[in-house]
């Protein structure tokens, strides 16, 4: 059996607050294989974000607890590893494109210097090699004058060209996994087309596995294989996009994608929203977190949390699935 990328077996995050420990991460479990890509979606607070950071060991140790049975890339353990030795790995053998690059990205340094920086510590090098490696990086996410952009900060930058940058810093050093987090938001569509488009053409070129956050489900269909929908910290159902998007089988998921808009040259579906919102983490109703908005609820579903279904790959938690 092929040795999955990235392999997250039973990762839960909680936070002490207010004399009352909240669960943000409950229990979830997945793998994504090399040269495949997985979504994750759900709306904003459900712990996509979360997750990403519990992976890769870098929320704080104060008041927050991780744990475990193991993360492992390539079938080694992450999750044990000390400070100095997760800076080994973090960078070389799995990254993170972050949501916001302009917080993300260092303002007092220009963008050659960060990239630099990252091939120095991972790959090492004469001067002039880990000048030309980071031209490259730049090189291979679609800019052509990779001089001025080395030597630009990122406030020269527009957002579209930072998040490029930030793909090029996630990726030169070729890692194992590749956590991209809403890389394509507050994005023109020509410039989400762009960086789509290379963020693909990286993940076929290198073999890496990536895990895609977003909230945009048709994003997500253009990336992805594979797609996980998560509600309060939580995964209802995980299946194949075409399976996600031709029935999705909780309630949860079709909900999402109900809010989508359809261009049909008939009359499409109209677009309809899921009552309420999302719980804050201190009001999460027992049993399924969903069934104060779900129209399926029965009695069980208010006292009792389901497991998934398995039904020709596809797994619903939901005890009245679609």
């Amino acid at each position: 059996m092929t040795t999955p990328a990235l392999n997250v077996k039973n990762l839960t995050v909680r936070i002490d607050t207010e004399g009352r420990r909240l669960t943000l991460v409950d229990n979830i479990s997945f793998s994504i294989n090399a040269g495949s890509a997985t979504g994750l979606v759900g709306e904003s607070g459900c712990g996509k974000t979360m997750t990403a950071m519990a992976i890769l060991g870098l929320l704080p140790e104060s008041g927050v607890s991780v744990r475990c049975d193991g993360i492992e890339v390539n079938g080694k353990d992450i999750s044990r590893l000390n400070t100095a030795q997760r800076r080994s790995v973090l960078g070389r053998d799995i990254s993170m494109i972050f949501q916001q690059p302009a917080t993300a990205l260092d303002p007092v340094f220009t963008i050659g210097q960060q990239i630099a920086g990252v091939v120095r510590r991972h790959i090492g090098g004469s001067k002039q090699h880990i000048r030309q490696t980071m031209l490259a990086a730049l090189d291979s996410v679609g800019f052509s004058q990779t001089e001025d952009i080395a030597a630009a900060y990122p406030h020269q930058l527009s957002g579209g060209m930072r998040q490029l940058a930030m793909i090029a810093m996630a990726t030169v050093c070729k890692p194992a996994v590749i956590i991209a987090d809403e890389p394509t938001t507050a994005l023109d569509s020509s410039t989400r087309t762009l960086i789509l488009q290379q963020l693909k053409s990286l993940q076929t070129l290198q073999q890496t596995a990536m895990l895609f956050i977003s909230h945009d489900l048709n994003v997500v269909r253009q990336v992805c294989g594979e797609v996980m929908v998560m509600y309060c910290g939580r995964l209802v159902e995980s299946t194949d996009c075409q399976n996600l998007f031709s029935h999705a089988r909780h309630p949860y998921s079709a909900g999402l994608l109900s809010c989508i808009p359809q261009i049909s040259t008939t009359r499409p579906a109209p677009v309809t929203s899921i009552p309420g919102q999302v719980p804050a983490a201190t009001e999460l109703p027992p049993g399924c977190h969903f069934s104060p908005r779900c129209n399926r609820t029965e009695a069980q579903c208010r006292i009792s949390v389901p497991k998934p279904h398995d039904e020709d790959g596809r797994g619903a938690a939901c005890f009245n699935p679609l």
